[in-house]
Formats: structure tokens, C-alpha cells, sequence
């Protein structure tokens, strides 16, 4: 089995999101599918198939959900080694052609979120500052074109 790497927030987030759908969405799906099915014709009834829609989506989640909760690898990133990039590292990058600061964390494939400044290990950026040190020149090919950045600091 293929264990997923995850910080303990990225962890407790999937744990969390795993109870609301298991206490809160499936029981007012099932009443959603209750109240559909007692309007009748099933076969031409609009919410009763939504409402089914839906609870494929809600069982499917669950399931890809208990998976990466069985196969998380909780990566406490208070013990890594320091001084150079790894899982979990928040690091502040330089773009050389524009002399922009970006700060970012290195976390795991189902826990990046560009716009809260969490990226991948597996990603372009995240490959490639991996063990770097600051002060290294990191180049990356991006969709746009070739980027060059600076590890500034690990923060």
C-alpha cells in the first residue's frame, strides 16, 4: 500500500471533513431522498435524481477519504532535519526577474493549495527546492516559460 504523506494539519483537516460528511451531509441527503421519493414518479422526479447524484458523491468522498486517512503517513515536521528544504519546510523564494518574495510551505498532493501558500513536494517548484539550501538558485520550466528563484530563507 502507498502511503500519502500529510503535515498533522493536513491530516486532522481530512479527518475532519470525513465526520461533516458522515454526520451532517449523509443524513440530510437520505432525508433529501426521502421527501424526493415521497412525490412519486420516480422516473420523471428532478430532486429525487439530484439527490441520488449527490449521495454518489457523498459515498464516493467517504470512501477516497477513509483511504487517505488509512494510508496517511503523518509526517512530523517538528523533527526533520533544519537547514535545508524538506517535506512540511515554509520557505521564502525570490523570483529573480521580478525581485517579488513569495512564502510557501512544501506539503503533501492533497493538501496544496496555491492560494493559501501551500505547494506539493511533487510539483514543478516543489521538486525542485527539495534539500536546496538558502542562498541556492532554484530554475524551474514552467507553462509560461522558464522561471529562477532564490531560497532566501527557511523560514
Amino acid at each position: 500500500m502507498e502511503r500519502i504523506p500529510f503535515t498533522r494539519e493536513g491530516y486532522e483537516a481530512l479527518k475532519k471533513e470525513l465526520e461533516h460528511l458522515k454526520t451532517v451531509e449523509r443524513p440530510q441527503n437520505i432525508k433529501a431522498i426521502e421527501v424526493a421519493r415521497a412525490h412519486g414518479d420516480l422516473s420523471e422526479n428532478a430532486e429525487f435524481h439530484a439527490a441520488k447524484e449527490r449521495q454518489a458523491y457523498i459515498e464516493c468522498r467517504v470512501n477516497e477519504l477513509g483511504y487517505k486517512i488509512n494510508n496517511a503517513d503523518i509526517i512530523d515536521i517538528r523533527k526533520l532535519p533544519k537547514g535545508a528544504v524538506v517535506f512540511g519546510a515554509r520557505i521564502l523564494l525570490e523570483n529573480l526577474d521580478t525581485g517579488e518574495t513569495i512564502e510557501y510551505q512544501l506539503v503533501g498532493p492533497d493538501e496544496s493549495n496555491i492560494d493559501a501558500g501551500r505547494i506539493s513536494v511533487s510539483s514543478p517548484l516543489g521538486k525542485a527546492v527539495l534539500g536546496k539550501k538558502p542562498g541556492d538558485e532554484i530554475v524551474i520550466q514552467a507553462p509560461g516559460g522558464k522561471r529562477e528563484y532564490e531560497l532566501i530563507e527557511i523560514v
